[in-house]
């Protein structure tokens, strides 16, 4: 049966199975984005907040995403084996991988939210906070309400992947839309009905978190193919050792954001000093609202990707574990063709669009520094998407193939390598300009190590495939 084999996974065409489980998977992960997304546009409206309130969001958000990259790695860690598990009919092997999952997650973000209320003040200033006294104010408040969410978001996050691992993406995708939607509904009443501004947008998320957790707990209640005991949740160092190095690439995949953004921040802040314009305290605030926003349109880009590349995570996982490589080799060329296309459609985006963009982040209450930086920001920064979506696909696909080790190194070249080291050397060259160039030189670089670990890869699976290969 279906809910006790998931045998379907190497039966239904590579396609079908795409669509079945990428795009719950795709939305799942841009409603998780839209949690700060959706708090910045709000923030940014907010005539008593403003880009003040904007470029504190940006310095919190990096927080946030430390927090969701342990979250995904030990949520596509665990989702990723357990398919390989269910695929080479080892259950009880599956079921204890969920249990250690679940344990480690709860205990990780107890940590991080200890760490976060005790370094508050040092966490800001970090990330850019101390650009001027209003941001610093607005980082503070906001911070410590979201700290406060900390244990519900991430549970929620680390599920996510392990319900889709059991069968289930449609419930992994509701389950995360039902705390968006009730971020975005509560956001404008907290933020201009009654006037709670940087906390009243962190309270309205982390509601939203809660419910996304309780719905997780409920199904891990409820599961399919995996069936949990009391010997589930007795940690195993022997089997975390087995499963977190699959969900490694997921952890820099995000991880990396949070190096970058803190490189980033501080060249802003640096750099933006030294600006005729932005080195005017008024203004100060500008650069690192408008690359904070940058940031976010990329975010959801990338959501797509790792969406449909983490979404074939249980599909690749089981077809190896079944020994069906030609299925892999068939579905990892869908999928770059699918990253190569999402690109192109932000490219064009960015690159005709930027105006319509700023607009959504309250441009018409700024001044036209403001505007203006933000247009070039965005056609520099995000110049090379397309490059950039086929670099994740290839990472997390790597990772669904067991292929830790050439999936580690190859995001480690490109999110601390490149994606540190060009952000803290081209300012050195193009002053604050320079910031905006570390993206795409960091994207060609890495499309070029990449695109040879593909090569080899598909070789790989071609030499391995089996002599029928099904229509």
């Amino acid at each position: 049966m279906e809910e006790q084999t998931n045998s379907f996974l190497i039966t239904e065409s590579t396609g079908k199975l795409m669509r079945k489980y990428s795009i719950p998977c795709i939305i799942s992960l841009l409603v998780a984005a839209l949690y700060n997304i959706v708090d910045q546009i709000f923030i940014a409206n907010a005539t008593y907040l403003g880009s003040y309130g904007n470029a504190a969001n940006t310095v919190v958000f990096p927080l946030t995403i430390v927090a969701l990259a342990l979250a995904v790695m030990i949520g596509d860690g665990a989702c990723a084996f357990v398919s390989i598990c269910l695929g080479g009919n080892r259950k009880e092997e599956a079921n204890r991988t969920v249990g250690n999952a679940v344990v480690l997650c709860v205990v990780t973000s107890l940590v991080v939210t200890a760490l976060y209320l005790i370094f508050d003040d040092q966490l800001i200033t970090m990330f850019g906070g101390s650009v001027n006294e209003q941001t610093f104010a607005f980082a503070r408040e906001y911070m410590f309400w979201i700290t406060v969410g900390i244990p519900f978001y991430m549970f929620g996050q680390a599920l996510n992947p392990i319900i889709r691992s059991d069968g289930s993406p449609r419930f992994a995708m509701v389950s995360t839309l039902a705390g968006c939607v009730a971020n975005i509904i509560l956001d404008p009443v907290f933020i201009y009905v009654t006037k709670w501004g940087m906390m009243g947008a962190a309270v309205a998320t982390v509601i939203g978190q809660v419910i996304t957790a309780v719905l997780s707990i409920w199904y891990m209640r409820h599961m399919k193919a995996v069936q949990l005991d009391k010997g589930c949740w007795k940690l195993s160092g022997d089997l975390m050792k087995r499963f977190l190095p699959l969900g490694i690439t997921s952890f820099l995949s995000q991880i990396s954001l949070v190096a970058s953004m803190a490189a980033v921040n501080n060249m802003i802040r640096k750099y933006g000093a030294l600006d005729p314009v932005f080195g005017m305290e008024q203004y100060a605030q500008i650069p690192m609202a408008v690359v904070g926003i940058v940031m976010k349109f990329f975010q959801i880009v990338i959501s797509i990707a790792v969406g449909m590349a983490a979404g074939c995570i249980p599909v690749v996982g089981y077809n190896i574990g079944a020994g069906r490589k030609d299925r892999a080799k068939e579905l990892f060329t869908k999928l770059l063709i699918g990253e190569l296309a999402t690109g192109a459609v932000a490219l064009v985006i960015v690159e005709f669009f930027p105006q319509y963009l700023i607009n959504l982040f309250g441009a018409a209450n700024e001044s036209q520094y403001y505007t203006d930086f933000a247009v070039k920001s965005f056609r520099l920064y995000l110049c090379m998407m397309p490059l950039a979506t086929f670099n994740k696909g290839t990472f997390i696909y790597l990772q669904a193939l067991g292929k830790a080790k050439e999936s580690t190194l190859l995001s480690l070249v490109r999110e601390v390598v490149f994606g540190v080291g060009f952000a803290l050397l081209l300012p050195l060259f193009f002053g604050l300009d320079g910031v905006l160039y570390s993206m795409p030189v960091s994207d060609i670089l890495t499309f070029a190590i990449g695109i040879v670990l593909v090569r080899n890869t598909c070789k790989e699976l071609d030499a391995s495939a089996p002599a029928t290969v099904e229509a």
